[in-house]
């Protein structure tokens, strides 16, 4: 019986299951926040990239004593 006394006395696991809990908590929190700036920027770059697009860049000058 001594041995399922220290058992139910020994709180490590507890503390372990607990820390788990708080990283599977923090890494969800991080899920959450990458998904949503992730479309944020997605957004962002395309806006850019269509802006850019319609961007007219002036033809290079021709050489001069050519």
């Amino acid at each position: 019986m001594n041995i399922f006394a220290r058992f139910a006395q020994d709180e490590s696991g507890a503390t372990a299951i607990e820390y788990g809990l708080i990283a599977a908590l923090i890494a969800v929190g991080i899920i959450v926040a990458a998904t949503t700036l992730g479309g944020s920027l997605s957004g962002l770059f395309n806006d850019i990239s269509d802006r850019l697009d319609d961007t007219v860049v002036p033809a290079a000058p021709a050489p001069a004593g050519g």
